[in-house]
């Protein structure tokens, strides 16, 4: 199965509602590697790097987020996978 890697920006009310640990439990549950970010703007950033299926998986999630978020848009970037391992709250 071929490592794909993608970016996301995730827009809304992503900050304070336990965004960043909710994505990181998923993408370890999933097996993936990376890492999520606030950025100071109020969007969350993250990098997700594995199996194409679970990381579509993941994009996927970020559009919905843990229950007290409210996404409002995902911005999703190709990448090329950098051979990252575990992932990581930043």
């Amino acid at each position: 199965m071929s490592v794909v890697r993608r970016r996301v920006v995730v827009h809304g009310r992503v900050q304070g509602v336990w965004f960043r640990d909710s994505c990181r439990g998923e993408a370890e549950a999933a097996g993936l590697a990376g890492w999520v970010r606030n950025l100071p703007d109020g969007t969350v950033e993250a990098a997700f790097e594995g199996p194409a299926p679970a990381v579509a998986a993941l994009v996927a999630w970020c559009g919905r987020g843990p229950v007290r978020a409210r996404v409002t848009r995902v911005e999703e970037f190709e990448e090329r996978p950098t051979g990252a391992a575990g992932f990581r709250i930043t």
